[in-house]
């Protein structure tokens, strides 16, 4: 048994900046292609497309630049303020996945002694109240 940590930043009241879409920029990054990232993560192109126009309007910044040619300096790769953003979503994720190991045991730990105390086969929590 071991936590697993779900992360999101939301722009407004509803866009979601989670683990696939920051991985998406970084294979676009390292690709230079959205059509070929998208291939990788079995996205249509329309929807990252969209996805990508929405994103950067909800946060105000651009996070993919466009060169034209190809090779090296052509194609599609993260902005500096891209760049940034991404690494800045991965860095609080490492954090919040490193509190949630930490406090796990002890969450877990007393919810078990719990049970084996009461006789309970599994630990028993407050009701929800449902409305």
């Amino acid at each position: 048994m071991k936590p697993r940590v779900k992360v999101w930043v939301v722009f407004g009241d509803r866009l979601k900046f989670g683990e696939g879409r920051a991985r998406l920029l970084e294979a676009i990054d390292e690709v230079g292609s959205l059509k070929q990232a998208v291939e990788q993560f079995a996205m249509s192109y329309r929807n990252a497309w969209g996805y990508l126009r929405d994103l950067e309007a909800a946060a105000g910044f651009k996070f993919l630049e466009r060169a034209p040619g190809r090779g090296p300096s052509g194609g599609m790769r993260l902005t500096p303020r891209g760049r940034q953003f991404v690494a800045q979503f991965w860095e609080f994720h490492r954090a919040l996945d490193a509190a949630s190991r930490r406090r796990f045991p002890r969450s877990f730990r007393s919810a078990q002694a719990a049970s084996r105390d009461s006789g309970l086969s599994r630990p028993s929590f407050p009701a929800r109240r449902v409305r």
